[in-house]
């Protein structure tokens, strides 16, 4: 026993060392972990015929019907954002609201909750947002650190407002962790969570975060207008807005409708939604004849790039679990949240901590991938509820996003926008990093925020 905890403590260590190290993630985590299992097959702590049950686990994940919604949602985010709908919806929405100071901003805001709730991708909101919002912000006079702040943080919505692609992976990764713990008790509950579930968790928490934004933005306009001063418009574009309010909002939001309407309703799951919304996303294209063969070709590849990552690194997941489970693991964390003071609230704590302070050096889909299956199963033995659990590692994870020196809408931002300064980026981002903060200890305050609509869904 204590070789077998010898070597979890050098699995960790060539874990990290191998993310570290720049090599791809998947290759890495799956890497690290089998080489640490031969090796501590010499020892006798590991048994290499553990490995066989991983064939049974890659098809299980490449036959899991829930996973093909990220490609789909990755390509009806694509289509919005290369058909120019999300370009004419941010350029219409700030004049709307950018005749007052601070409107620009409002209008970032709410943008980026719209396209949040089109693309669930975070990468192709902040390009989008930033390639056509920043110009538009430096033009009017806004603070710059504010300015790219704002575009990041509004950016990284997608992630927490469903649809999601961190939210869909997070509920195949809590509905394994909620067999698992239910398993190990000896029981069985008939209610499984699911994906849709944990989108119903994190709809009003995603909007939540919305309001913290754009009263923070109101703050700014009241007490610090000369940060943020209204736009100028000429009196064509005055004449025109109600016209274009209409014919670019309204497209967006009936895809919306349509998507969410049908997953949290029950009338499709999340992977018909999302095939619906690619559809509809194809659809709108035509109508604004924007669709051509390099747009689909654009977007086809986007998918195909998404889905590769992410099965890459679950077949990784899935050997380091195996390692890892196999050298006694599963043991070690429980009895490590058992030690810690305070009970599950102190568990829990921990474990939210343990995910921010990663988010500074490594990427979302990395911590969820490693933390979940190890942490997430004995956490439910204690008492956690998975749906609570789950919104608040969505919240937790989204700073992984804003977080120096690796956040990634960071340097989607620096990519689209060339001559942005990081260190510029870096002071814009720090007080929406808080207001995330925030908004876990809201939802750890109030509960009912996370269950309160997965309950009304289910009678």
């Amino acid at each position: 026993m204590v070789v077998a905890e010898c070597f979890l403590l050098i699995l960790l260590v060539v874990l990290i060392l191998a993310l570290l190290s720049g090599y791809p993630v998947a290759f890495a985590i799956g890497g690290a972990s089998i080489l640490v299992g031969v090796v501590a097959s010499w020892f006798g702590a590991f048994d290499m015929l553990m490995l066989g049950a991983l064939p049974g686990r890659v098809f299980a994940i490449m036959t899991n019907e829930t996973l093909l919604a990220v490609p789909l949602f990755v390509f009806m985010g694509a289509i919005l954002e290369r058909s120019r709908i999300a370009e004419n919806l941010l350029t219409t929405m700030g004049q709307l609201f950018g005749r007052v100071p601070g409107g620009l901003g409002v209008a970032v805001i709410l943008v980026g909750a719209l396209l949040a709730a089109s693309t669930g991708v975070v990468g192709a909101t902040v390009v989008a947002m930033g390639l056509i919002s920043l110009p538009a912000m430096r033009r009017a006079g806004y603070d710059e650190p504010l300015a790219s702040g704002l575009i990041c943080a509004a950016g990284s919505t997608a992630q927490i407002i469903p649809p999601s692609t961190v939210l869909i992976l997070l509920g195949v990764m809590l509905q394994d962790a909620n067999t698992q713990a239910m398993l190990s008790q000896g029981g069985f509950n008939s209610h499984q969570i699911g994906v849709t579930d944990l989108f119903a968790a994190a709809l009003v928490p995603g909007l939540i975060l919305v309001l913290f934004y754009l009263l923070t933005m109101a703050w700014r306009a009241l007490f610090k207008s000369e940060s943020c001063p209204p736009l100028v418009m000429n009196d064509e574009e005055r004449r025109t807005l109600p016209r274009r309010v209409l014919s670019t909002m309204l497209p967006p939001l009936v895809l919306i409708i349509l998507v969410l309407g049908s997953i949290l309703s029950g009338v499709a799951t999340a992977t018909e939604s999302a095939a619906l919304g690619g559809v509809g996303a194809c659809i709108l294209a035509i109508l604004g004849r924007q669709m051509s063969f390099k747009v689909i070709r654009d977007a086809s590849r986007s998918a195909m790039s998404m889905s590769l990552m992410i099965y890459g690194i679950l077949i990784g997941a899935a050997i380091l679990s195996l390692v890892f489970r196999a050298l006694g693991g599963e043991e070690v964390i429980a009895e490590l949240l058992d030690a810690v003071p305070g009970g599950l609230t102190g568990a829990i704590l921990f474990v939210l901590l343990m995910m921010f302070v990663l988010g500074f050096i490594l990427d979302t889909f990395e911590i969820i991938f490693i933390v979940m299956p190890i942490f997430a199963p004995p956490l439910i033995m204690m008492g956690a509820d998975p749906l609570w659990l789950g919104v608040a590692s969505a919240i937790v994870l989204q700073t992984s996003y804003l977080t120096p020196p690796f956040g990634y809408a960071i340097f989607f931002l620096k990519g689209a926008v060339s001559d942005l300064k990081l260190t510029t980026v870096y002071r814009g981002v720090i007080p929406f990093v808080l207001l995330q903060l925030l908004g876990v200890a809201a939802i750890w305050e109030w509960p009912q925020l996370v269950l309160w609509l997965p309950g009304v869904l289910a009678n």
